[in-house]
């Protein structure tokens, strides 16, 4: 069976580098294009090479287009600006997008939305498969414990350089928990306290950030009610676990038609 080519955006960066990495010590994929942006001190390099692989052929390029046209798939874990022109490549080429790029807007999200008509798009806050598999346990523990009895918080914590917050994977876990309780995210959502504030509105769903070292990533969703209380957390030690996720997702996506997935689709608990 021929080998899926896959691309990969912000090849320079750290989880550029990961992917490669990735892809290379996974069955059934390989790397057959690598780009960053315009003025990348990594623009000629070997892609391989900078990941630490040694050489696999394979220049970091600036220019999208080329890479697109003899690619299976993409990964992408960039900024929403680049992520939207890329969705609008991917359609085009007609090619598997994988988008693990957060702090996307409601514009963003339609535009991908409308390139997922001619491309097949997976898209997450979060592509590990742990973290996936905790939204799912939320949704539940969210629905089966009312709102008049159990309070629902959601805390996380990020490295230093994080520039989006709340996190995807904050807003994703907050989703299943809406989701759980029937209610809409954005109208029941509190993301700041300062000052004053009174007592907890009934049915909320807090956020709270942490940003500070070199944390990967943790995620804790707490259902506090009266004299109880229930934690279910994740703990990301390894971006590595959110590259093999994406290539997962890439190799699951080749070849089923158009159309705007997620990861619950990729693990088969939509």
């Amino acid at each position: 069976m021929a080998q899926m080519g896959l691309v990969v955006m912000g090849a320079g960066g750290r989880m550029g580098q990961t992917l490669i990495r990735t892809i290379h010590a996974m069955d059934g994929a390989r790397v057959v294009g690598a780009v960053e942006r315009a003025g990348s001190p990594h623009l000629g390099r070997d892609a391989g090479e900078l990941a630490g692989i040694g050489p696999i052929d394979v220049k970091i390029a600036d220019d999208p287009l080329p890479v697109f046209a003899k690619a299976d798939g993409v990964l992408d874990f960039t900024a929403p600006q680049a992520t939207v022109e890329f969705a609008g490549y991917a359609a085009q080429a007609r090619i598997v997008h994988v988008i693990g790029t957060t702090g996307l807007s409601g514009k963003d999200e339609a535009a991908i939305a409308a390139a997922a008509r001619h491309a097949t798009i997976v898209k997450s806050g979060n592509m590990s498969l742990g973290v996936n598999l905790l939204s799912v346990l939320v949704r539940q523990a969210a629905k089966a414990l009312d709102a008049a009895d159990f309070d629902i918080e959601i805390v996380e914590m990020h490295h230093r350089h994080k520039v989006d917050a709340p996190s995807g994977t904050a807003l994703l876990l907050g989703q299943a928990a809406a989701e759980g309780r029937g209610v809409d995210l954005a109208e029941q959502s509190v993301r700041v306290r300062d000052g004053h504030t009174g007592p907890r509105e009934a049915g909320t769903i807090g956020f709270a950030t942490l940003r500070g070292g070199s944390v990967v990533g943790e995620h804790s969703v707490i259902l506090a009610g009266t004299g109880e209380r229930i934690v279910l957390s994740h703990q990301a030690e390894d971006r590595a676990i959110f590259a093999r996720g994406a290539v997962k997702a890439a190799l699951w996506a080749h070849g089923r038609k158009p159309g705007l997935y997620s990861m619950l689709d990729v693990l088969g608990l939509a």
